[in-house]
């Protein structure tokens, strides 16, 4: 019975004794398992549109752990690549796109509505986990939120400051809130189709929230996030959302009617304490041991995650990290935070 899932109850506003747990990029590279089937795939790209072999590595972290939860293996930057961006990943340096910085390179994305060819392996992966999944685990599917997303098809890789995308923001309005634009109806219809496909949770990424500032968060994190929401809760009412604007600090005040999602996710930048007070009274909320305790372990992990359990044990709360495991991560101290946790 779906009603049973310990997330799904969380989403819903439920005060659990013990709060569900699953961890952000809980299928990467930390795991023995993970890198051998990636070696078996080729490469990171070609191990997202592998069907079988993106549902394998979803599995390992359920089968090694028992999540409560799993979510779908795939990249935020699938969407810009189904939009006709030109996209790779270069090993030891990450991701490389081509750039989007004037009104002729805008214009020559494809619509939104045409990307689902090129995405439909993920909607397989996401048909064939929701088979294949214990069915205490919830299936989470994913996007990144349009400010994040853009950051990368402006800058055409990571930047430390998201400078490009600020420069195109000051210099050609028109053209970046047009890209803002097209991921975020992109996505809708991404999101909307993981759904159909039997993802239970949709959860959106904004990563680099947090150099926003002023009304700039409100306009380009927040309003784009909304139109999500709405968006897919126009099709699919029912399902939950989580929401995850990283780096927002005091800005995660507010932000469930912001956004209108049903979890708000927080990073470890702000405390539980303060989180419990000014964020949790307005619904469920999900974090944020440091992901650094999974490479040093120990009591310290022991006693944070007692901590964080216990702050926010009197409002519906799913146990996460702040942000993704690392690759130096131990795979122990993956189990002692989760024995802790279910203590």
């Amino acid at each position: 019975m779906t009603s049973q899932k310990t997330i799904l109850r969380a989403l819903s506003g439920e005060t659990l004794p013990t709060p569900p747990i699953w961890m952000m990029r809980q299928a990467g590279r930390y795991l023995p398992e993970y890198r051998a089937t990636r070696a078996q795939a080729g490469d990171f790209l070609s191990l997202c549109y592998n069907s079988e072999l993106a549902t394998e590595v979803t599995l390992q972290p359920i089968r090694r752990y028992g999540f409560d939860a799993s979510i779908l293996f795939a990249d935020i930057l699938l969407v810009p690549q189904a939009l006709g961006a030109d996209l790779r990943f270069e090993t030891g340096e990450g991701p490389r796109l081509s750039t989007i910085t004037t009104r002729a390179e805008l214009d020559a994305l494809k619509p939104a509505d045409d990307i689902h060819d090129h995405l439909s392996p993920v909607y397989e992966t996401v048909n064939r986990l929701s088979k294949a999944l214990p069915d205490e685990a919830t299936l989470i599917g994913f996007a990144g939120a349009p400010w994040t997303v853009a950051t990368y098809m402006i800058g055409g890789k990571g930047t430390p400051d998201q400078a490009p995308a600020h420069a195109l923001k000051a210099e050609n309005l028109p053209v970046f809130e047009g890209v803002l634009e097209r991921i975020t109806e992109a996505t809708i219809a991404y999101l909307n189709k993981q759904i159909e496909a039997g993802a239970e949770v949709i959860k959106i990424f904004d990563s680099w929230a947090g150099s926003l500032k002023g009304d700039d968060f409100d306009k380009y994190s927040l309003a784009p996030m909304r139109k999500i929401v709405d968006g897919v809760k126009a099709a699919h009412p029912n399902t939950p959302i989580i929401a995850f604007p990283r780096g927002a600090g005091e800005r995660y005040k507010g932000a469930h009617a912001a956004i209108g999602a049903d979890c708000i996710a927080f990073d470890d930048a702000v405390s539980a304490e303060w989180v419990a007070q000014n964020v949790q009274p307005d619904g469920c909320v999900q974090g944020n041991l440091a992901s650094s305790h999974m490479v040093t372990g120990g009591e310290t992990l022991v006693s944070e995650t007692r901590r964080i359990v216990d702050v926010l044990s009197n409002g519906p709360h799913i146990f996460n990290l702040g942000h993704g495991i690392t690759p130096d991560a131990d795979p122990e101290n993956v189990q002692l935070m989760i024995d802790t946790v279910r203590a």
